[in-house]
């Protein structure tokens, strides 16, 4: 069995230091395993060039790469436009390796373009969501101390309203600017020769998304992108250069990186991008792509159940779900409404990817499924004892990606004696499957009954007049706390005291009736990151 720590770092292959130095103490890093022989990585690696430039050595430069709205491009075309940009970045703006590049636009080949280029030309890449405002793309180019930025025209507003810009600003999707990045490119026609990384250089600062309103920027190496490519995508999906992705999560949620540019591209596939997809857009889209994957959260297959009759969605063989809980009863309408049983399976920004997951006929209905191959999980107490199947407690990951905080002292809360703790409670039961019970922070503590919010909104969404809906644990002298629901109505329903009896009751004949909601509210829209997790902080908040 391969395992690495800290202490086992190569020589870094940057002239700026800034990520290395800025590192977790070696004492505080996961245990790191390799012991699947496709995880055996050189030590001399870029990420870029393994997706991309072995892609076309391979003889797959005229297969469609990246499917966008207005333009489809094959490996050969991408990879003459991500040559051209890493020119621009390193000639024109004079960047150094290691230096830090923040990347601002929505889902299209231009933004997939600007990060391989990044990753290409030996710098870090610092991906943000689209929606992020001025105050938080300031605390990330801060704390990443960013160099540079390429950002969408469109979305250049809130980048201008930081106070202390990057020297360098570079707009994309700007035809008509002359000093646009595609302005730039066009005076470089040259190929680019990939940047020898280190390994284990850093490549990728990812931001969380802020389930707990406190990003933090998790640090990931050129190995760990390959990976994630070779780890669930090849054992849960058995991807082939034939299939197309698509899906919603943006391009700077890691789990939209993966399963819409990283993984396809591994497979020599396509990967479709679009932006500001609803659940019609997304079932027309694979219907018009002829889509064979689709990534995408349980909100998204929940709404789209009800309409997939309207569309073809033959093509779909595997639909894969993450980004939050799967509830069964998304699961069971999904499946009644296309055939196709969900692949579910939970990741973390710290860990990159999905790490436990399960498809075919390994899928057992209320479990996420298994540690994927290349990983192992366990369930800790709160002594940091494994504990036994049947026993709710702590889940804990380790493989060979995990978590590395920049400068964040939450380091040493996340990773325990070797192991990742993603915040999840989980249970294990005899088989080794793993089911999902509640965020850590998240389980409701009532007169003594601990009752996960999961369970209970489970229920409610088995009932005709609620579309989405969001549990909590409120703060009740008497019982410690009391459950609370959050609830968002189908059309058609009013939000009455009868209804909220009537939901009450229902929760009752379900499950424990000490599990009910005690407290009922009614509200137009959950709270949700931009990745589509749901922000119980802001339900308790109000």
């Amino acid at each position: 069995m391969t395992r690495l720590t800290a202490s086992l770092l190569s020589a870094s292959a940057y002239q700026d230091g800034f990520a290395r130095e800025h590192l977790p103490p070696p004492a505080q890093w996961p245990e790191f395993l390799f012991d699947l022989p496709e995880l055996d990585y050189p030590q001399r690696l870029n990420c870029a060039a393994e997706l991309l430039d072995a892609a076309v050595e391979r003889g797959a430069g005229e297969r469609i790469a990246i499917v966008g709205e207005h333009e489809s491009w094959t490996y050969a075309e991408l990879q003459r436009r991500v040559d051209r940009i890493a020119h621009v970045l390193r000639a024109d703006l004079g960047l150094v390796t290691g230096n830090r590049v923040l990347l601002r636009g929505a889902n299209n080949p231009m933004m997939a373009a600007c990060l391989l280029a990044v990753l290409k030309a030996g710098l870090i890449a610092v991906p943000t969501m689209p929606l992020l405002r001025a105050r938080e793309l300031t605390a990330i180019v801060d704390k990443a101390s960013v160099d540079a930025v390429l950002c969408a025209a469109s979305l250049r507003g809130e980048i201008d309203a930081i106070a202390a810009l990057p020297r360098h600003v570079v707009t994309f999707n700007d035809p008509d600017n002359p000093a646009s990045l595609e302005a730039m490119m066009a005076r470089h026609p040259v190929p680019f020769a990939a940047h020898a990384c280190a390994a284990d250089d850093v490549c990728l600062i990812s931001f969380t998304s802020g389930t707990t309103g406190i990003p933090k920027g998790t640090m990931h190496f050129h190995r760990d992108v390959l990976a994630i490519c070779d780890c669930f995508p090849r054992h849960m999906l058995a991807a082939a250069d034939t299939d197309i992705f698509i899906g919603t999560p943006p391009l700077a949620f890691t789990f939209g990186l993966g399963g819409l540019l990283l993984f396809p591209m591994r497979a020599g596939a396509a990967g479709v991008l679009l932006e500001k997809l609803t659940p019609d857009t997304l079932l027309a889209a694979i219907e018009k792509y002829r889509a064979t994957v689709c990534f995408t959260a349980p909100t998204f297959y929940r709404q789209m159940a009800p309409l997939a009759a309207n569309y073809d969605v033959s093509s779909l063989t595997r639909t894969v779900s993450a980004g939050e809980a799967l509830p069964l009863a998304t699961r069971e309408a999904w499946q009644a409404a296309t055939g196709l049983r969900m692949i579910d399976g939970i990741g973390a920004t710290e860990l990159l990817h999905i790490f436990i997951s399960a498809a075919g006929d390994a899928i057992r209905p209320g479990a996420t499924g298994k540690p994927v191959p290349g990983y192992q999980a366990c369930i800790l107490d709160a002594n940091g004892q494994q504990v036994g199947p049947g026993v709710i407690g702590r889940l804990a990951v380790k493989g060979p990606t995990g978590c590395r905080y920049l400068a964040d002292e939450r380091q040493k809360d996340y990773v325990l004696d070797g192991w990742n703790l993603t915040g999840d409670a989980y249970e294990m039961d005899a088989d080794g499957y793993f089911y999902y019970r509640s965020r850590t922070d998240d389980m409701i503590i009532s007169a003594g009954y601990n009752i996960a919010g999961a369970e209970v909104e489970e229920v409610l969404l088995r009932h005709e007049a609620v579309a989405e809906c969001g549990v909590i644990g409120r703060a009740c002298e008497e019982r410690g706390q009391v459950v609370e629901a959050h609830v968002v109505l189908q059309p058609g329903f009013e939000p009455t005291e009868a209804l909220a009896a009537q939901l009450q009751d229902f929760v009752k004949l379900q499950i424990a009736p000490y599990k009910y909601p005690r407290s009922l509210r009614f509200i137009d829209k959950l709270p949700r990151t931009e990745t589509g997790k749901l922000q119980r902080f802001k339900l308790r908040a109000t």
